[in-house]
């Protein structure tokens, strides 16, 4: 993937430099850098640093990119699961036993629902060197449960490292050496690493009240490395932000990423006005009447964001190299807006389908489930979408199970068995979805309607 300009109208260039000037300006960032990926190419990029910082950074300028290792991690488990190596809800303690905290699920990790500490007992883990913590144990401390597991959100970085430590045990090496095996290297992330490898930016403190600053440290996080220990680059981070939108049946289908971005842990109610939700591995926004999906990072000296708006087709990576200052989250949302608005995403030409099946044809059009009507569409590869007809209301796309059934993908027929039900004749009686039938006219006197439909059928007042 190469990075081109010449993708965007100069307008929408502009206005992507002016965001990311005003936001190190009035957040006195030393420097920061960003890029934006549309239809799986970087389309632009774009930097500003100052004097002090004495570097103009590129895309492969490595900043320390702090939680969105998790997103890393959350891959590599993903990867396990579907080579079939475990199960999202098996118990830690079936493939890593010993931690004290076995009950919690892998999904549960994930997902942070766990009811694990958000930290790791004192010194600060941030600041100080992964060989004061050596063991899970010295990670985790001696009440590693803070709530009931399942019931909450409560993000924790302890649970990562526990992630970190079952790819190592399944995969009988360490951490860093599966993500370049199994993810860097598949998808070219070759300035993607553990450690800092020049061009490298340095983080910095910016005093609160005076434009001044501080070198911070850059420790290695020891056994904290799969929630925060990776360094990257504007580049690196476009391409796998393409890889979150799209999939790579190299590293992880496009069903996989799928079901990384969908919701999988209960909003905490102070996140419910802010429509903020987690999947596995992924922050999940509703901002700007678009669902943003993607993970912030810091560490001392840096600050790292990566935004996705998938049906949009747009994303955004947005790195400095200091402790506090711009938001990049707001920052990377607004790349993603200033694009989707300027530039709408120009949708694939109409195509027929390459052939159809005659019996599934057949079922296309009107539905009646009670006097709610719906609209069975064909869709491409064999499935079939099912959607009302006037306002809100149940809708679904269905897979094939090649059986001449469907599942259901998403929304309330997430999972849920359709299938046309035929008389003797061969002729179709009605859809079963999960029991509910749907008849071609409302309540067909001629199909099974649970329940029975009365024999003297519609009628006025008279």
């Amino acid at each position: 993937m190469t990075s081109s300009d010449e993708h965007l109208l100069p307008g929408t260039r502009r206005a992507l430099l002016h965001r990311i000037a005003v936001a190190q300006a009035e957040g006195r960032a030393p420097s920061l850098t960003a890029a934006v990926v549309r239809g799986g190419r970087t389309v632009w990029h774009g930097a500003r640093t100052s004097a002090a910082d004495g570097q103009v950074p590129d895309e492969e300028t490595q900043y320390r990119i702090g939680s969105i290792t998790k997103t890393f991690t959350a891959v590599l488990v993903l990867r396990l699961r579907d080579q079939g190596l475990l199960d999202l809800g098996d118990a830690l303690e079936k493939h890593l036993p010993g931690t004290g905290v076995g009950e919690v699920t892998i999904a549960e990790l994930l997902a942070h629902t766990g009811g694990l500490a958000a930290e790791s007992p004192a010194p600060w883990w941030e600041r100080t060197p992964g060989s004061l913590r050596p063991e899970l144990a010295d990670v985790l401390g001696e009440r590693p449960r803070l709530h009931p597991a399942g019931r909450r959100h409560h993000y924790s970085n302890p649970g990562y490292t526990l992630l970190g430590a079952l790819v190592e045990e399944v995969r009988g090496a360490p951490w860093a050496e599966v993500l370049r095996r199994e993810v860097l290297v598949p998808l070219g992330l070759r300035r993607t690493s553990p450690s800092p490898e020049p061009p490298h930016a340095r983080g910095w403190a910016v005093h609160p009240w005076a434009d001044v600053m501080l070198p911070e440290p850059a420790v290695d996080l020891g056994r904290m490395a799969p929630a925060g220990q990776l360094w990257s680059t504007t580049g690196d981070l476009a391409r796998f932000a393409a890889f979150l939108t799209h999939g790579d049946d190299t590293v992880l289908s496009a069903e996989s990423v799928r079901e990384m971005r969908a919701p999988a842990a209960p909003a905490e109610l102070t996140d419910v006005a802010d429509g903020v939700t987690y999947g596995l591995g992924l922050q999940i926004q509703h901002r700007d009447g678009r669902v943003l999906v993607g993970h912030s990072g810091s560490l001392p000296g840096f600050l790292a964001g990566l935004t996705i708006a998938v049906e949009d087709d747009v994303a955004a990576v947005v790195l400095a190299n200091c402790t506090s200052g711009p938001p990049l989250s707001a920052v990377g949302a607004d790349l993603v807006r200033i694009v989707a608005e300027a530039e709408p995403r120009i949708p694939e030409p109409w195509r027929p389908l390459p052939d159809v099946d005659p019996s599934v044809l057949e079922l296309a059009g009107p539905w009646y489930w009670g006097t709610n009507s719906f609209a069975l569409r064909l869709t491409a590869g064999g499935g079939v979408s099912l959607e009302p007809l006037t306002g809100g209301g149940r809708r679904s796309r269905f897979r094939p199970n090649g059986d001449g059934t469907w599942r259901g993908l998403e929304g309330y027929y997430a999972g849920e068995l359709l299938r046309a039900v035929r008389r003797g004749d061969g002729t179709v009686s009605h859809l079963d979805l999960g029991s509910f039938v749907f008849t071609r006219q409302p309540y067909e006197a001629d199909a099974p309607v649970p329940g029975g439909v009365d024999p003297e059928g519609w009628r006025g007042i008279g």
